[in-house]
């Protein structure tokens, strides 16, 4: 099976999957779950294939450099959720992604001293989030349509960014992966049809996905060039799982 066939294959399944769970147990729950590497995953997988381990290497410290900006966005959308509409909420949230990205192009530190300082500003972003509740509401107000939707441009995203990347080179593009574009839709969907607060809930739960998600990006920089693909992705899956289900005790607590 080539790299193509598996993108139009893998990324749609993964991202349909979350989205089904997501409706099932709610916004925070959803954003919890994108918190989990759905689309930066599968574009560290084909740039190891298409492009080789010193390559993956590189893009997924740049992913893990680039969960902090992830966190900007989070906080960004948070606090302005319940002051603008989603237009212009998106809007400024991605346009400090985009400036976090530029900043981040500059930082180089160690990988584990690089982990822990993700780590940290990660627990920082969780405290500084504004603390509202949630407000449920049925699963039924979301159109039939916005589950391929998602699918359809989690898909585009990737296949775009695998593309680009020998043009942009590996540390851009892992900044680049972890741009939040399901969770943004997420918290779109949520914040129009429903309001503020769930999509708040959307990027909280986001926040507390991401400790995962630098978790996999840690073991995967650490140990590609060492024992191959198939071993590195394993272990990293392994020890996301773990950080995963902490975040989700973390989360259950929260909402108990």
């Amino acid at each position: 099976m080539d790299s193509l066939t598996l993108k139009l294959i893998l990324t749609p399944t993964l991202i349909g999957a979350a989205s089904l769970a997501g409706r099932r147990w709610g916004p925070a729950v959803s954003g919890w779950l994108v918190g989990l590497p759905l689309t930066s995953g599968p574009i560290a997988f084909f740039l190891a294939l298409n492009q080789g381990m010193a390559f993956a290497r590189a893009a997924a410290v740049g992913t893990l450099t680039g969960t902090i900006s992830q966190a900007a966005f989070c906080l960004a959308y948070g606090w302005l959720a319940s002051r603008f509409a989603w237009p212009l909420t998106v809007l400024a949230s991605s346009l400090i992604f985009a400036g976090s990205t530029v900043a981040l192009q500059y930082l180089t530190l160690p990988l584990v001293t690089l982990f822990l300082t993700v780590i940290l500003l990660l627990i920082l972003a969780n405290f500084l989030m504004p603390r509202r509740p949630e407000v449920s509401s049925s699963a039924g107000m979301l159109p039939l349509w916005d589950i391929p939707a998602r699918m359809v441009i989690a898909t585009a995203f990737v296949l775009l960014l695998t593309g680009l990347a020998p043009m942009l080179g590996p540390h851009l593009t892992g900044l680049l992966s972890p741009f939040p574009l399901y969770a943004a839709i997420l918290a779109v969907f949520a914040h129009h049809l429903r309001g503020p607060a769930p999509a708040a809930g959307v990027v909280k739960g986001l926040l507390l996905g991401l400790f995962a998600f630098a978790s996999f990006f840690l073991v995967l920089a650490a140990l590609i060039e060492q024992v191959g693909i198939a071993l590195a992705f394993a272990a990293a899956i392994m020890v996301m799982a773990v950080f995963q289900g902490g975040s989700l005790w973390v989360l259950q607590r929260m909402s108990g």
